[in-house]
């Protein structure tokens, strides 16, 4: 008998500690109060709330919940049982977006990237290059394989990939399981170019200099909001030269930007439009270019009036006859018998956080006018 009431005693106590553990859960939340959330004006790729004590809850759109928890402050998950905690200061990352590199420049927080998956001879931003060089910034090897044994010497607190490691997942697993948590940025899965910027927020979120990220963002933000305001107030609103982005790939394909990324949407603010518009796209696939015929660009393309080689991918075009050598039919487009054909600078999908600049040079060129473009060039 005795031997029953100790079974259904014990029994008791294991089916209340669920109940005793959601009660302490629930006694943390109202703990730390959630005072507000970040302001986000263009970007839905993520969100930002704020708690008390300089706690935040970071939601990534690709279901990846991220608790900050202040530095030398006591770990809380906020109630979000699956978050990962960030702790501050995340003074040893490894960026493996390298897109993001420029946002982080922008911060004045290079020093806070210990490593990174990209050579040093391929990155356009000069001061990445010099660190990586003179292994301030240790260079670990691709980003789907990287070094391991290098990220656990460095003591390395966060690792920031792109989109790609989607394709290595067993990478991402296994950062995690040596405790390195992983933060994939999305800034390319936003449509509006302003809406990649603003990914800065977040950045400067995580490096304790959210009051830079703000006014870097204001300035950037401001300047396209001026020159859209310009366009507007131009008579001749009607006139819009029809632009194209492409490049020729490797197994005889154009490569060309999807309608509607935030590229051709650039191309609108500067007072363009995009001429493959009327392309029909997989709208499933969240790539922003897409491959298709030299049938279907020729009758696309053949009568825009500005042609831009991507020369990011292949290293680009010296002149118009170096384009030509690639088919013989570009000799009937309008743009390259009219002159008006430009080549992508190596430094303009990396440089990020000069969206403004990158608009205002395809103004430039819409406008018929080269002189002083940094990121597109002439080809003659």
């Amino acid at each position: 008998m005795k031997r029953k009431i100790i079974f259904h005693v014990s029994l008791l106590c294991l089916l209340l500690l669920p109940a005793c553990g959601q009660q302490m859960t629930q006694t943390n939340e109202q703990e730390i109060q959630k005072t507000g959330s970040m302001e986000l004006e263009y970007a839905n790729q993520f969100q930002v709330d704020y708690y008390e004590g300089g706690y935040a809850h970071i939601m990534i759109e690709d279901g990846n919940d991220y608790v900050l928890i202040p530095e030398n402050a006591k770990d809380t998950d906020l109630g979000f049982a699956d978050a990962t905690l960030l702790h501050a200061p995340l003074d040893s990352v490894y960026l493996a977006a390298t897109a993001a590199m420029d946002l982080f420049r922008q911060l004045d927080a290079l020093d806070a990237i210990k490593a990174c998956s990209t050579k040093a001879q391929d990155y356009e931003i000069p001061e990445a290059r010099e660190r990586i060089e003179k292994n301030q910034i240790l260079y670990v090897g691709k980003y789907s394989a990287p070094e391991y044994e290098m990220l656990l010497g460095m003591d390395c607190r966060l690792a920031v990939e792109s989109t790609m490691i989607y394709h290595a997942p067993k990478v991402k697993e296994q950062l995690e399981e040596l405790g390195i948590p992983v933060l994939v940025e999305r800034s390319s899965y936003e449509s509006h170019p302003i809406g990649r910027l603003e990914w800065i927020k977040l950045y400067g979120l995580l490096m304790g200099k959210q009051d830079e990220a703000e006014r870097f963002f204001d300035a950037q933000a401001n300047a396209v909001r001026d020159l859209t305001k310009q366009l507007e107030d131009q008579k001749d609103t009607d006139s819009h030269p029809k632009v194209v982005v492409f490049y020729v790939s490797s197994n005889g394909y154009l490569n060309v930007r999807k309608p509607g990324d935030y590229l051709t949407k650039m191309i609108a603010i500067a007072g363009g439009e995009y001429a493959l518009a009327g392309l029909e796209i997989d709208e499933e696939n969240a790539l922003s270019t897409i491959n298709i015929t030299w049938e279907d660009f020729y009758k696309e393309a053949v009568d825009a009036d500005i042609l831009v080689y991507n020369g990011t991918i292949d290293g680009g075009v010296k002149d118009l006859d170096d384009l030509i050598s690639k088919n013989a039919l570009f000799e009937d487009f309008r743009a390259v018998r009219q002159g008006q054909v430009y080549c992508t600078n190596m430094n303009m999908f990396q440089e990020t956080g000069k969206i403004a600049e990158v608009i205002q040079d395809f103004h430039h060129i819409i406008e018929g006018n080269d002189s002083g473009c940094s990121y597109l060039k002439k080809l003659r």
